[in-house]
């Protein structure tokens, strides 16, 4: 699965993409993973399975969604700050479920 991780900046949801690959090698999962700033999806899209969002950014699922076609959901406030890895992958394969 190829996610990409959209947030303001992309700062901090760097840091949980960091969290979500040492949770995968844990696993023994191989997963492909990269974090952008909200201005970078639109170039960077079509090398994706899905989309999650950093919640500062939920307010613009709807138009991600519409701009790309891809499954797109956000990452719940609470899970995003103290990085529950396993909440995320939940929403994630749920995602990637809807992509096949």
């Amino acid at each position: 699965m190829k996610i990409l991780l959209v947030c303001a900046g992309g700062m901090s949801t760097g840091l949980l993409m960091k969290k979500m690959e040492k949770y995968w090698a844990e696993k023994g999962e191989s997963h492909s993973i990269n974090a952008v700033g909200l201005s970078e999806y639109p170039n960077v899209y079509k090398d994706y399975d899905i989309i999650m969002t950093g919640p500062q950014v939920s307010y613009r699922l709807n138009q991600i969604r519409k701009d790309t076609g891809l499954p797109t959901d956000g990452i719940p406030s609470f899970d995003y700050a103290v990085g529950n890895v396993e909440n995320i992958m939940k929403i994630a394969n749920k995602l990637y479920a809807q992509k096949k």
